[in-house]
């Protein structure tokens, strides 16, 4: 048995399946309607890059990553331009390389260079071309390649170094920046041949 009030119902529930898909038509006419005109011949603005040389690099722009290393150092990666090594997939080079190692102790450690490449089977990269270590401790070293890890605290150049700290200017046949397995804390040493030209603080007035 089937009461008014159902009837009633049904037929309401008819009525709005018409009525508001009209009413929601009309709403969007409106819109058209009021909306700006548009010049269709007005040339759409097309980004100055070659398509073509772009797809065959097949590179990312501005690409970067943070992890945190083993004894807890944070450790970040960017550079301007990243592509796969067309020999190897998971070997990426990167151009204007930059490194940055946040240590335990709130020391900062900043890695810059021209050319960079990572190993991402190896956690590790290599930058190459000018390159310059800088640390929030006084340190400034400039060198031709260094290598570094992801997984933990490590930095160590293949090459002579030359720079200044607070001790004063150095030259050394190699560097080598770890942490110390016990205390967890860094430790640059330079080994091979060190110069050091001590330069004295001067006493304040």
């Amino acid at each position: 048995m089937i009461r008014r009030g159902d009837n009633f119902h049904t037929r309401l529930v008819n009525w709005a399946k018409v009525i508001l898909p009209l009413v929601a038509l009309g709403l969007l006419s409106t819109l058209f309607l009021i909306s700006r005109k548009v010049d269709l011949t007005d040339q759409l603005p097309v980004a100055n890059v070659d398509l073509a040389q772009r797809a065959i690099d097949q590179g990312v722009t501005n690409p970067s990553f943070a992890g945190v290393a083993s004894g807890g150092e944070q450790v970040s990666f960017s550079a301007e331009f990243v592509r796969p090594d067309p020999a190897d997939r998971d070997i990426l080079l990167a151009e204007r390389a930059q490194a940055r190692l946040r240590l335990n102790g709130g020391g900062v450690v900043d890695i810059t260079s021209q050319h960079g490449t990572t190993d991402q089977r190896e956690m590790t990269a290599r930058l190459d071309g000018d390159v310059r270590f800088e640390t929030t401790t006084g340190y400034d070293i400039r060198t031709d390649s260094i290598n570094t890890r992801f997984s933990t605290l490590y930095a160590e150049t293949p090459g002579a170094i030359t720079g200044t700290g607070p001790p004063g200017d150095l030259n050394a046949g190699r560097m080598l920046l770890t942490s110390d397995p016990e205390t967890g804390a860094a430790n640059l040493r330079f080994t091979d041949g060190v110069k050091l030209i001590y330069m004295p603080a001067k006493p304040e007035d």
